[in-house]
């Protein structure tokens, strides 16, 4: 019943949207106006208040229905149920504003939209996720079901299966596999759905069974059948979805571009190739570089006092690092060691007794106090505040031949400190998992995220054990 009814949900979720700004209105009203615990008069009626509550909750249905958030989410996550809410809410209010000023509504408490806007936001989203936390309850009891169909029993249908089994809060049943070469399942996968027919019969299959989506996970070599596949699954008005072949190379969040016409598979979704992602980052990137120039040029001073009165050679050490899109730069560090040859300094390791050490030099590295100067390179467009180490290119061209996906991680500006970093993962630790915390971060990137590291990486102290 509940499945055959998704559009009558659709209106249920709508109406009751509706009917939480409302009550927020009323909540907002007494809590503004009436709760003495503001001391405020209002300047207009309640009726004013009222009526434009209704107009934005008009807003927020109708931006609700365009970005389709009353579409089904089962598979979707509450996070980004919440997120939508967000936008959608915040949006709504701006739109509310735009009107309030063409029609010369000006008298309205702000405070109090402020208010409004978030008690809707908190409401709306507590029962949201209320109904999502109980809706998983009664498909784990085997209500609220969809079916499946899988073509294919192969190991892709296979593992399909597998994980698919591994949430029931879902609340799908797999009703079969279709296969062209199989019968039966192999010994040890007995427990799975049977293998019900060839993928030739989908269409009378469909007539008989009761399906909702049918997922084609067949080889690549059976590509010719999918045409005729999808052609089948519209005209009896069932879901395809299809599962590439060649997901094992495919990162957590591939996503469809479309270039020249063509619709595309990019394989890694990377935040910061939006340009208002990486607009916001580089503005960060300058307020908090001149920041802490400004704080630490006493301590800056110092140092460079220090290292001109314990050895001979430059305060500052220039050397060649592999930066954004592999191009090199010349990253800038407060001088540990006695002056060496560039040849040396590109292509050897610094070891825990290394004799090349300044004792000033030691100190400077133990503590991560020789890396302040970086912060120019900042400003300079090289690095970011945050993002993945910078290595020379004599171990660049070693590591990528050795580490699989360790180019990936010059898709993004360089940085100070990292996700990796700011897990241990400093000076003489596996380069393996410090890519593994690269990648990670580059397709997870957010501004929040950034400032955890940053935080991180201060309550964890500047202190490397790991740094010779």
């Amino acid at each position: 019943m509940i499945r055959r009814s998704q559009g009558f949900l659709s209106q249920i979720y709508a109406a009751t949207d509706f009917a939480c700004i409302q009550l927020v209105f009323l909540f907002s009203w007494w809590l503004k106006f009436r709760s003495g615990w503001i001391d405020f008069e209002p300047s207009l009626p309640v009726e004013n208040y009222a009526l434009w509550s209704v107009i934005y909750a008009l807003i927020v249905i109708g931006i609700g229905y365009l970005s389709s958030f009353y579409t089904p989410k089962r598979k979707k996550r509450f996070s980004y149920e919440l997120f939508t809410i967000i936008q959608i809410y915040t949006i709504s209010l701006f739109v509310l504003l735009s009107l309030l000023f063409i029609f010369k509504e000006l008298n309205l408490s702000r405070s109090y939209l402020l208010m409004f806007l978030v008690n809707s936001i908190l409401l709306v989203s507590f029962y949201r996720y209320i109904l999502k936390f109980s809706l998983k309850r009664l498909r784990r009891k085997g209500f609220n079901k969809q079916f499946i169909l899988i073509l294919g029993a192969g190991t892709l249908g296979r593992n399909f299966y597998h994980n698919l089994m591994q949430h029931p809060e879902l609340g799908y049943e797999v009703v079969g596999f279709l296969d062209d070469y199989h019968e039966n399942h192999e010994p040890g996968f007995e427990s799975y759905s049977s293998i019900i027919g060839r993928v030739d019969e989908l269409e009378s299959v469909l007539n008989s069974e009761l399906v909702d989506e049918v997922i084609i996970a067949l080889p690549l070599t059976a590509h010719s059948k999918y045409g005729r596949i999808i052609n089948t699954c519209e005209k009896a008005g069932v879901k395809t979805l299809i599962i590439p072949d060649y997901f094992d190379f495919l990162p957590s969040k591939p996503y469809f571009d479309n270039f020249a016409g063509m619709p595309l598979i990019n394989v890694r979704d990377i935040p910061l190739d939006e340009m208002r992602n990486r607009f916001f980052k580089r503005l960060f990137d300058i307020a908090f570089s001149l920041t802490a120039i400004l704080i630490t040029s006493p301590l800056l001073i110092l140092i460079a006092i220090g290292i001109k009165l314990t050895s001979p050679g430059p305060v500052i050490f220039k050397q060649e690092r592999v930066g954004l899109n592999r191009r090199h730069f010349m990253m800038y560090k407060f001088r540990s060691m006695k002056v060496q040859s560039d040849n040396s300094s590109d292509t050897k390791w610094t070891t825990e007794n290394d004799p090349r050490k300044t004792k000033l030099g030691t100190f400077l590295r133990k503590t991560s106090l020789d890396e302040l100067p970086q912060f120019f390179n900042v400003l300079f467009g090289h690095m970011s505040v945050v993002g993945p180490r910078p290595e020379r290119p004599f171990f660049v061209d070693q590591f990528k031949e050795e580490i699989p996906k360790y180019m990936v991680k010059h898709h993004i500006r360089p940085g100070i400190t990292g996700w990796a970093q700011s897990n241990g993962l400093r000076g003489d630790t596996s380069i393996e998992d410090r890519i593994q915390y690269d990648i990670f971060y580059i397709e997870n990137w957010t501004f929040l995220f950034d400032i955890r590291i940053i935080w991180k990486t201060i309550i964890n102290g500047f202190i490397n054990k790991n740094a010779y």
